[in-house]
Order: structure tokens, then C-alpha cells, then sequence
């Protein structure tokens, strides 16, 4: 077998396309922000986002470097079980299609997810949701801005602590600039580019595979990867499918899409993002399968993606291009969601923390600077992490699956049940946090999910019958969500 390292540009040629591209988003970021003429349309977009750019930008924010990366390590260490097994994340967004009308008739001129766990859950149900989120989503933005500098370090020999300010510097300008517009419209662009990459890269892959050959020799040298059952690959289905659910399902990510989206467009262009989204993780690991029978050695099982594009483009006589193209499609993977993370954690610090359980922002006066104060913090406090813990946030990122997990059934019972005995739904959502945590360490993390959404789960069937009670009318406080009542 060929011994090969992730493709190496020249410094020089890294920095440009990196700059380059940088340099775009933000110009975009300027013009668009234009239309944010205040808080409903810096956050929001106006609410009038369309199909297109609505399925554009979920699907794009999905599309993290973590699935273009950990996707062909699933792949490479559980086999088809572990390809499949990242791409259940897909079902979140079709799912929350069917929830994404629902909110918008519940909660009409909703801001965040607060507004929903304020009006469903209360002070302290509000307050236990804004702990688990900001760990969360604080969780996947570092881990985003590490996988950027030591990515930009692999491809382009460019310093981990350079390139990782320089993505995140990017990303925070041009959020800071033009909010959701900024976001969702340099999202459209990039999903283009992404889609584009990966069925071009796959389709070398197709045509250099003898799938007959291929399928023989994985069978004789690495049986394991085909085999059926295999009981941790297929708890990593089900944990990862319910990881998914309770990424989407509580993140103000998706909660602020489905707000910006006009009504009819919402359900449509998350189902939509979902389908388009779901192929990429199994495109991403089948290269990773045709590692081994086209003769590759993966030295670094975490440049598999980068080390077997390469290799097939090379081989097609498109070397000189490889790595250009490699960086580029990972570095949109990046941005897209690195942006959305910063406009959603901050529209919560914002809205939630700021305005509500501190009371300390009312109305428009000033927003903008707030704003801007709020996103470049968001920023500093991502690099100061990503600085000084590069080699463990991903393990803090699956940490958080439990925790993420156990906010599943509350969101669904809060949706669709008017009687709910709220205590004992927020007992379970610390049940099951604790437990999944508990499970993550004695058992692995491919359990972890599953413990605290099965846990969760329990506690919130049980709220539905004991000492069960009616939702107070969600219009005897309807500051910042002013909702509607909650149908029966």
C-alpha cells in the first residue's frame, strides 16, 4: 500500500485563497447587511427569507467540517454502520419541518428558542435551557474554529493559531456587518461550492473503483466494515440519529431560521435541506472505504478525506488542483457554520440573557451596538478557547450530546400537549443529562445520547400524567416572543 499525507499548498497560495475568500464574504456581508435596518431584520432577515435560501442555509450550516472529516473516520473505524450512522443526522432538519409550523403558529413574533422554553417552562425551565444551549453551541464553535486552524495547518503549512484567528476574524465580520442577511446569503454560495466539491470529488472516486474488486477486498481484509451486526456500530446509529434530533430540535440555530423563513416556505425548505444534506456523510465515507482497495495508507485517520481526494485526483492528473480545491470546500464547510453560530448564540445573549434574565435591553435604542459588542465577544471568547484547548474540544463537543438529548421529548411535549406537569419534565431534562454523562464515561460515548434522551423521555411521558396541568395563557407575558395561546 501507498503510504499518503493530507495534500501540502504552498504557504503563500494558502494564505491567498484563504484571504481571498475571506475577502469575498465579507464584501457580501456589507452589501447585504444593508437591509438590516433593525433588530427584526439584522436577526431575523426580515422574515421573509424564501425556499431557496432557506434550504440553502440549513443544509449549509449542517455541512460542518466535521462532516466532511469525522464522516470518513466513521466510515474507516465501524464500516457502512458508521457512514449511515452520521448520515441519520438528516432526519433532525426533515423532521423539524413538520415542527417549524407549529412554532410560527405558537409563537408568531418569536426571536430565539427562549421565548419558547420561557412561555412553556418558566423562569428556571428557561434558565436550565440556556445553560445546556450556550455549552452546546459554545461546544461546536470551537470545535469549528479548531478544526480550522489545524485544517489550514495540514493543507497549507499555515500556523494552527494564524488560521484559526484568520476564520474566525472573517466570520465575525461580516456576521457583524449583516446578521442573518450576511449569513444565510454567503450560506446559499457556499452550499453551491460544497455540493459541488464533494460530487466531483465522488464522482473520480466512481470512476477509479472496481466495486467488485473493492467489495471483495474490504471482505477479506477488513471484514468488519461489512459486517451487519455489529453492536457498537449500531448504537452509534441511534445515538447519532437522536443526537441529530436534540441538536436541531433546542438549537437557536434552526429555531431562528424557522422564524426568518416565511410561514408556508419553512416546512418545505428544512425538509428539503435535510434530503440534500443526507448523502453528503455517506459520499464523504464511501471514500474512505476506497482507501484500502485503491491502495492507500491512511497514516492520520483524521485527514482520510483530504488524504484519499487527493490521492484519486492526482492519479486523474488534476495533483496541481487537489489541494486548492480540497481547502476551499472545507474552508465553506467551516464558515457556513461558524457564522450561523455566532449570529444565533448571540441573538440568544442578546434577546435571553440581556433582555430577559437580565433586563437589560429594551426595545431598539441601541441594539445595533449591543450587537456588535455581543458578536465580537462571542468571537474572542471561540479563539481564547480554541487557544488553549485544541486537542480535547471534540470530546467536549460528543460531551454535550446527552445534554442536547435530554431536551427532546420537553420540545415535542411543549409543541403539541397543553397539560404538562413542567417540574417533573425539568427533573428529567437533569436526569438524563446526568445520566447520559455517566453513561459517556463508563460505557462510551456511542451510549451516551441514547441514556439521556431514553431517561428524558420517561420523565416527560410521566409529566404527561401526573399531576398534569394545563399551560398558563402565554399572552399574560408576551414580551419578547409575544405568543399565542396555546392551541389545544
Amino acid at each position: 500500500m501507498i503510504a499518503a499525507a493530507a495534500p501540502k499548498l504552498d504557504p503563500a497560495l494558502g494564505w491567498g485563497i484563504v484571504i481571498g475568500l475571506g475577502l469575498v464574504w465579507i464584501s457580501l456581508g456589507v452589501l447585504w447587511g444593508r437591509k438590516a435596518r433593525d433588530s427584526e431584520g439584522f436577526m431575523l432577515a426580515g422574515r421573509k427569507v424564501g425556499l431557496s435560501l432557506g434550504s440553502a442555509t440549513a443544509m449549509a450550516t449542517w455541512v460542518t467540517s466535521n462532516t466532511t472529516m469525522l464522516a470518513p473516520v466513521f466510515a474507516l473505524t465501524m464500516g457502512v454502520w458508521g457512514m449511515l450512522a452520521y448520515s441519520t443526522a438528516s432526519f433532525g432538519l426533515m423532521l423539524f419541518a413538520f415542527f417549524a409550523f407549529r412554532i410560527r403558529r405558537l409563537l408568531p413574533h418569536g426571536f430565539t428558542a427562549g421565548d419558547f422554553f420561557r412561555l412553556r417552562f418558566g423562569r428556571a425551565g428557561w434558565t436550565l435551557f440556556l445553560l445546556i444551549t450556550m455549552v452546546y453551541s459554545m461546544a461546536w464553535l470551537v470545535s469549528m474554529a479548531v478544526a480550522g486552524g489545524k485544517l489550514l495547518e495540514a493543507l497549507a503549512g499555515i500556523d494552527y493559531a494564524q488560521g484559526m484567528t484568520l476564520i474566525l476574524v472573517v466570520c465575525v465580520v461580516y456576521t457583524l456587518f449583516g446578521g442573518l442577511y450576511a449569513v444565510i446569503g454567503t450560506d446559499f454560495i457556499q452550499s453551491l461550492i460544497i455540493l459541488l466539491g464533494i460530487v466531483f470529488i465522488g464522482g473520480l472516486v466512481v470512476a477509479k473503483l472496481d466495486f467488485a474488486e473493492a467489495y471483495a477486498h474490504v471482505s477479506t481484509h477488513q471484514p468488519t466494515l461489512v459486517t451487519v451486526l455489529a453492536p457498537a456500530a449500531l448504537l452509534a446509529v441511534f445515538n447519532n440519529l437522536l443526537f441529530g434530533f436534540g441538536e436541531v430540535f433546542h438549537n437557536n440555530v434552526w429555531w431562528s431560521r424557522a422564524f426568518a423563513m416565511r410561514e408556508e416556505v419553512a416546512p418545505k425548505a428544512f425538509f428539503l435541506s435535510g434530503l440534500l444534506w443526507f448523502p453528503i456523510p455517506i459520499a464523504a465515507g464511501f471514500i474512505a472505504l476506497a482507501a484500502a482497495p485503491m491502495g492507500i495508507n491512511i497514516v492520520d485517520k483524521d485527514q482520510t478525506g483530504p488524504v484519499v481526494a487527493a490521492a484519486v485526483m492526482g492519479d486523474a492528473g488534476l495533483g496541481a488542483v487537489a489541494g486548492v480545491l480540497i481547502l476551499i470546500v472545507l474552508f465553506c464547510s467551516m464558515a457556513s457554520s461558524i457564522d450561523s453560530l455566532l449570529a444565533a448564540t448571540s441573538d440568544l445573549l442578546i434577546k435571553d440573557v440581556g433582555g430577559g434574565l437580565l433586563g437589560a435591553l429594551r426595545g431598539e435604542a441601541g441594539f445595533r451596538k449591543v450587537a456588535s459588542v455581543v458578536i465580537v465577544g462571542v468571537g474572542a471568547l471561540t479563539w481564547l478557547l480554541a487557544y488553549h484547548f485544541s486537542n480535547s474540544i471534540l470530546e467536549v463537543l460528543f460531551v454535550s450530546g446527552p445534554l442536547v438529548g435530554s431536551l427532546i421529548w420537553p420540545v415535542i411535549a411543549g409543541l403539541y400537549w397543553r397539560r404538562l406537569n413542567r417540574g417533573l419534565a425539568l427533573i428529567g431534562i437533569a436526569t438524563g443529562s446526568l445520566l447520559g454523562l455517566v453513561a459517556y464515561y463508563q460505557l462510551g460515548w456511542f451510549t451516551a445520547t441514547v441514556v439521556g434522551a431514553g431517561v428524558s423521555m420517561l420523565f416527560t411521558v410521566a409529566a404527561r400524567w401526573i399531576d398534569a396541568r394545563d399551560w398558563p395563557d402565554a399572552n399574560a407575558n408576551p414580551d419578547p416572543g409575544k405568543a399565542e395561546p396555546h392551541p389545544t
